[in-house]
C-alpha cells in the first residue's frame, strides 16, 4: 500500500512513499529568508499568466482569477497576515498554494509552462534589479554630499601621503573628489550589471525548455526585461538560464567594490579624527563611547564600514565557489545563492545610507541647508603640510625651469631639505643666501615655489589639485549628478 502525502506539503507528492523527515525539512527549506522574493515571484506569476492567456494556454476566466488571488496575497502578506508555511518550502510553493485555496484549479494552471527552476532565477533578477537601482541612486546621493563638501574646502590645504608620509600639498577637496571618481565608476559597473540582470529566464522551463507555445518576448515586456530601445531580453539558452548565477556573482564583485571603496575612506576618516590629526570632526550620533575612559570618542561607523567590507567580500568569494563544480542545469546548490545575495545587498543599503548622512549631514527644514556632516579643521591640515617638507618638489621644479636636468635638481633638493632638517625648519624658512649656496640660480621668487599656496596653484594641469582645476571638477561633477 502506498503512503499517499498530503498534497499540499510538497508539488512532487505522489511519486514518494514516505514524507520528508523534519531535519532534512528545516535544511532544505528556504521560506525564512527566501520571502523577500514574494512581489517579485507575484509579479511574473502576472506577467507569466497574461501570457498564458494571450496564447490561448488557459481561460480568460482562470487569468481573472489568478489576477484576484494575486492581488488578495499581496494585500495579505502587506498586512502581515499572510501565513508562511515551512512546509510549503519555499517563497513559490507558499504563494501558489495560497492561490490555489483562493481560486481553486486556475491557482493550478499557473504553473503550466514554467519550472520553479525558471521562476526562481525570474524572481531573483527582478528583485536584484530593483535592488541595483535603489543602489544606484544612493551612489548618487554619496557623491552629491562629497561634492558639496568640497565646494566649500576648494581652497583648505591638506597634506597629500604617499607612503603615509606627507608627500605633497592637495586641496581638501581634492583629495575628495578622488572618492567621488571612486564611485562614479562603482555606479557605472552597477549599471552594467543591471542590464546583464535584466534579462528573462522565464519559459525555459525546468532546463530544455516548454511544449507549450509560450510567447517569451511578451513576457519580457511587462517585466520590464527591455533594451533602451525597448526590445525584450531574454536568457537564450534554456539550460544556462535556469543555471547562470553569473549576474548575482557580478553584482556582488561590484558591491565589494563599493565596500573597498568605502573602506578606504572609513580608514582616512578614522586617522583624521584621532588626535594626532585632527582634520576632522564627524557628528556624536556616529561615535561611541568608552565604558571605562571617559574622554573617548570612538569612530565606530567608519570602523564597522570597514569591517563590513571583508563580509561583504566574503559574500563574493562564498558564491565563486558555490558555482566553480556545478554541472548543467539547476543544482540544489544554488538555493544557497540567496543569503550572501540578500546580506550583500542590506549591507552595502545601509552603509551607503548612513555615510550620505555622516559625510553630507541631515537637510534642516527651517534653513533649507544641510547640517551635521563633517566639520573641517582647515588649520590643522595645513600645518600639517608644513610639516615634512610638502614643496620639495616644487623646489626641484623651480630648478628645473631654471635650466638645470630633473635629476641634478633631485640632489640638489635632497641636500636643501638635510639642511633644512638640521635646522629644524622648513624649506621655506632657509634663508635666501643659503639657498643659493646649494645653486646660484636660486632667487627671491624661489619663495613663492615654496609656499604651500603656490605649490596648490601650479599644478594646473586637467585633473590636478589647483583651486580652478578642482573648481571645473566640482561643475563637472554637479552637471553629471543633476
Amino acid at each position: 500500500m502506498t503512503n499517499q502525502l498530503d498534497k499540499k506539503s510538497q508539488a512532487w507528492s505522489a511519486l514518494f512513499s514516505e514524507p520528508m523527515s523534519e531535519l532534512v525539512k528545516r535544511y532544505t527549506a528556504s521560506v525564512f529568508f527566501d520571502q523577500r522574493l514574494w512581489r517579485a515571484d507575484i509579479a511574473g506569476s502576472l506577467a507569466h499568466a497574461q501570457m498564458l492567456a494571450t496564447q490561448g494556454i488557459i481561460s480568460a476566466a482562470d487569468w481573472a482569477d489568478i489576477q484576484r488571488g494575486l492581488g488578495q496575497i499581496t494585500r495579505d502578506i502587506e498586512s502581515g497576515q499572510f501565513e508562511w508555511q515551512l512546509d510549503l518550502e519555499d517563497v513559490h510553493l507558499n504563494i501558489e498554494a495560497r492561490l490555489t485555496q483562493l481560486v481553486g484549479d486556475a491557482g493550478k494552471r499557473l504553473h503550466t509552462g514554467r519550472s520553479r527552476n525558471d521562476q526562481v532565477a525570474t524572481d531573483v533578477r527582478l528583485w536584484l534589479r530593483d535592488e541595483i537601482d535603489a543602489i544606484s541612486a544612493l551612489l548618487v546621493d554619496l557623491q552629491r554630499a562629497l561634492v558639496d563638501v568640497a565646494n566649500r574646502h576648494v581652497d583648505v590645504i591638506l597634506p597629500g601621503f604617499t607612503h603615509l608620509q606627507v608627500a605633497q600639498p592637495v586641496s581638501f577637496a581634492h583629495h575628495l573628489l578622488a572618492y567621488v571618481e571612486m564611485f562614479a565608476r562603482d555606479a557605472e559597473r552597477m549599471a552594467d550589471v543591471r542590464r546583464r540582470t535584466n534579462r528573462l529566464p522565464l519559459g525555459s522551463a525546468a532546463l530544455a525548455g516548454t511544449t507549450y507555445p509560450l510567447d517569451r518576448e511578451q513576457v519580457a515586456k511587462l517585466l520590464g526585461m527591455v533594451d533602451e530601445q525597448g526590445q525584450p531580453q531574454l536568457c537564450m539558452n534554456s539550460l544556462d538560464a535556469v543555471s547562470d548565477r553569473d549576474f548575482a556573482i557580478e553584482f556582488t564583485a561590484a558591491a565589494s567594490l563599493v565596500m573597498i571603496h568605502i573602506s578606504r575612506l572609513s580608514e582616512e576618516l578614522i586617522l583624521w579624527m584621532s588626535q594626532n590629526f585632527a582634520f576632522v570632526r564627524i557628528a556624536d550620533r556616529f561615535t561611541t563611547g568608552s565604558s571605562i575612559m571617559p574622554q573617548k570618542k570612538n569612530p565606530d561607523v567608519p570602523e564597522l564600514a570597514r569591517g563590513k567590507t571583508g563580509r561583504v567580500v566574503g559574500h563574493l568569494m562564498g558564491l565563486l565557489t558555490l558555482m566553480k563544480g556545478q554541472p548543467l542545469a539547476y543544482n540544489k546548490d544554488n538555493q544557497e545563492d540567496k543569503e550572501p545575495l540578500f546580506d550583500t545587498v542590506d549591507t552595502l543599503k545601509d552603509t551607503l545610507r548612513i555615510f550620505c548622512d555622516m559625510v553630507g549631514g541631515q537637510l534642516n527644514p527651517a534653513t533649507g541647508r544641510k547640517e551635521g556632516g563633517i566639520e573641517v579643521n582647515a588649520q590643522a591640515m595645513e600645518q600639517a603640510a608644513q610639516r615634512g617638507y610638502a614643496t620639495a618638489t616644487d623646489l626641484a621644479d623651480y630648478l628645473v625651469k631654471k635650466g638645470l636636468p630633473f635629476r641634478d635638481a633631485h640632489e640638489i633638493v635632497a641636500h636643501a631639505v638635510r639642511a633644512a632638517s638640521t635646522h629644524a625648519c622648513d624649506l621655506a624658512d632657509l634663508p635666501l643666501s643659503v639657498l643659493q649656496g646649494f645653486h646660484p640660480a636660486i632667487g627671491q621668487d624661489v619663495y613663492e615655489a615654496l609656499s604651500l599656496q603656490g605649490s596648490l596653484h601650479a599644478r594646473h594641469t586637467v585633473g590636478g589639485t589647483a583651486p580652478a582645476q578642482v573648481r571645473q571638477q566640482i561643475e563637472r561633477h554637479r552637471l553629471r549628478l543633476a
